[in-house]
């Protein structure tokens, strides 16, 4: 029966919408090869939206398998002249977090000088739309309206790897600078569902810009060459975080689309993500965990954050919410765990994935932070087995799939391995723990892990805020209009 589902447009998403294929992709390296894919196939536009974008980035890296320029930026420009149709769009947000800076930086160049320099059918913008500290955050490739890539990864420095996740990748650098091995995942879908992803980006590109974008007609399929799809015809939710502006109400489908889906799960919960700080889903999990048949629960976040005030502000509220959930653990129904390489260094997770049961598949943007509930915008990819239909049974066994798919590619074991471990042990979170061990595997957070991670910012509202906090908006739009003497927009 509809009312028995988790995905309910108006309230846990805002439409679901059909998909002729649906596909997860896992890490960054396989992402980019599959969006430049997508991307030789556009006809009329692409419509790109993102935190961020350095049209520096090289799409593969471990060997050309495509044809045109490798890089972001040349392929753009090699796109247009080869598409005299093709228009090319790219939003990013406002990164410096006031609207008083939209106009002036993108990357290192002034926007309306980087629209002048550049060709006539490639356009530039900066989304300051959103409240004061706020940030877009969501993450969409649009090719033709006929196909989207949703998820958590940038078309930026720093994202690419593959699934090993080498120790020493020589491929893993930006410019001369290494970085460290990193996990993300992201999805793809087609039809109905790509459609209305593209109503969502061209709705992000006339509220920053105040230029409508019609709809685009083609009669090609842009699907990436070489990607299987992992389901077919299948009814994708699109959920979404909206702040509150003048002339809009704030968007929680995010929220609570989470809560529902923990309150709903019978058996595992299993959730991938940059961030455990936000104090609602916490404290969801932990009444889960206090019930003696509550499900088990696994989370995999990374070993820790990326910047010193990440550190501060969402390590120390990872501090505090892993207590509670410690606490609440009565029944030894919770695994917390950071990936590492065969060489034991930390994988940095940036994923954002969410799995209860082999009913419930989330894939998108948004973090298990406050923000992410209500303050900044965010979208995500749901797909549901319906428990009243058993033609869903194909639908469960592929999400059952993609979770044991990313939990052995963290434990450096197979799927068979790990299938024979839960069979063994009764228990999806005893087989984990009967499976970590040396060389590339999970580690589990304790208390001794997390010791010195406590700080006076955690759970800071200024920091990480999961609405708008409308007195520091009025009192900074306050002073901006003092300093630029006129209003901010």
């Amino acid at each position: 029966m509809a009312g028995d589902l988790l995905l309910n447009p108006g309230q846990t998403c805002g439409r679901v919408e059909r998909a002729d294929k649906f596909a997860h992709i896992v890490d960054g390296a396989d992402y980019f090869r599959y969006c430049k894919a997508a991307m030789l196939r556009a006809h009329r536009r692409i419509l790109l939206i993102g935190w961020d974008f350095d049209t520096r980035i090289v799409f593969e890296r471990d060997g050309k398998t495509l044809p045109g320029p490798n890089s972001f930026g040349a392929l753009l420009s090699w796109l247009l002249w080869k598409r005299p149709s093709l228009e090319i769009y790219l939003l990013k947000s406002n990164l410096r977090l006031l609207s008083a800076f939209d106009d002036i930086w993108y990357g290192a160049i002034p926007v309306p000088l980087l629209n002048r320099l550049s060709a006539k059918r490639i356009h530039f913008a900066v989304d300051g739309a959103h409240p004061t500290g706020s940030v877009h955050h969501q993450k969409v490739v649009v090719v033709d309206d006929v196909l989207a890539f949703c998820g958590g990864i940038d078309l930026t420095l720093d994202r690419w790897d593959t699934r090993e996740h080498l120790d020493n990748s020589r491929f893993r650098r930006a410019f001369g600078r290494s970085y460290g091995p990193r996990h993300e995942v992201a999805a793809v879908v087609d039809g109905a569902a790509a459609a209305a992803l593209g109503e969502l980006a061209r709705n992000r590109w006339r509220t920053a810009t105040g230029v409508s974008l019609l709809p685009v007609e083609v009669d090609h399929a842009a699907w990436p060459s070489g990607l299987a799809p992992t389901l077919q015809d299948i009814d994708v939710g699109i959920a979404r975080t909206l702040p509150e502006l003048d002339d809009r109400s704030e968007v929680r489908e995010v929220e609570a689309l989470n809560l529902a889906a923990i309150a709903a799960a019978r058996h595992t919960i299993y959730l991938e993500n940059q961030y455990l700080a936000s104090r609602t889903l916490a404290d969801a999990l932990a009444d889960r965990l206090q019930e003696p048949d509550g499900p088990e629960i696994a989370i995999v976040l990374p070993r820790s954050s990326e910047s010193l005030l990440e550190e501060q502000a969402m390590d120390s509220a990872r501090y505090r919410l892993l207590q509670l959930l410690w606490a609440a653990d009565q029944h030894h129904k919770l695994g917390v765990y950071w990936p590492v390489t065969d060489g034991d260094a930390p994988i940095y997770v940036h994923s954002k994935v969410l799995v209860t049961d082999d009913r419930l598949l989330r894939i998108g943007s948004s973090n298990l932070n406050n923000r992410s509930m209500g303050f900044d915008s965010e979208c995500d990819l749901a797909v549901e087995a319906d428990p009243n239909v058993s033609e869903h049974d194909d639908i469960r066994e592929v999400i059952t799939s993609l979770r044991d798919q990313l939990v052995c590619e963290h434990l450096g074991a197979s799927r068979e391995d790990f299938g024979a471990a839960v069979q063994q042990q009764g228990s999806f979170l005893k087989a984990i723990e009967a499976m970590r061990g040396e060389g590339k595997t999970l580690r589990l957070f304790t208390e001794s892990t997390i010791a010195d991670e406590a700080s006076l910012l955690a759970e800071n509202d200024l920091m990480d805020p999961d609405h708008v906090p409308r007195s520091l908006t009025r009192s900074v739009q306050r002073w901006l209009e003092r300093f630029t003497k006129g209003p901010t927009r």
